[in-house]
């Protein structure tokens, strides 16, 4: 762990033209897709260093996770539902809402060893919404099963969930609570 950096050797710029990034996720070859929200589109940054538009538009797609079968998986933002992605491009809806009303927005995401997926739910209105006033009784965070159907609100008491990880054993989920100033750890 003591090799990771080389002291002294500053920052490089690797690409620009992005006006916000957010979500980077790695495939398995070392691959970066990553989002430019504002811009409603998600990029890929190769292995041999070159950026290229993975997805446009992207329904506004804000955090990122692949999936044990090489899916993207994405918290589409502009119509807040939870999408997978096929290394072809194709979109899937898993969710669009919960108990028939809109999710906040979903905005950060974590994919368990066994397909399941955790995703934060925060309310932070955008300009290109059209839709009314925050339907849910909250900000929370979710489950969605690995059979991809089944979805349970699992966290109901934080301010503002927002960034969320677990551990690689699938024991210990993270999240980050942004209006409490606070990260919580959780036993799954």
């Amino acid at each position: 762990m003591d090799n990771l950096t080389v002291l002294d050797s500053g920052l490089e710029k690797l690409a620009e033209g992005f006006e916000f990034t957010e979500g980077p996720a790695a495939d398995v070859d070392g691959n970066i897709f990553f989002t430019d929200q504002p811009n409603d589109r998600i990029l890929k940054w190769s292995v041999v260093g070159q950026v290229s538009t993975f997805l446009q538009p992207s329904g506004r797609a804000n955090g990122l996770y692949l999936d044990h079968q090489g899916n993207l998986i994405a918290c589409a933002d502009e119509k807040n539902e939870l999408w997978s992605i096929g290394q072809n491009g194709q979109i899937t809806v898993l969710v669009k809402d919960y108990q028939g009303k809109l999710l906040n927005g979903p905005n950060d995401l974590w994919v368990r060893p066994d397909d399941g997926i955790y995703f934060t739910d925060p309310y932070y209105p955008r300009n290109y919404w059209a839709r009314g006033p925050m339907e849910q009784d909250g900000q929370h965070v979710y489950y969605l099963a690995p059979d991809r159907t089944t979805i349970t609100r699992v966290i109901d008491d934080l301010e503002k969930p927002n960034g969320i990880i677990g551990t690689p054993d699938g024991k210990t989920l993270y999240i980050a609570d942004i209006d409490a100033n606070k990260t919580y750890a959780y036993d799954i």
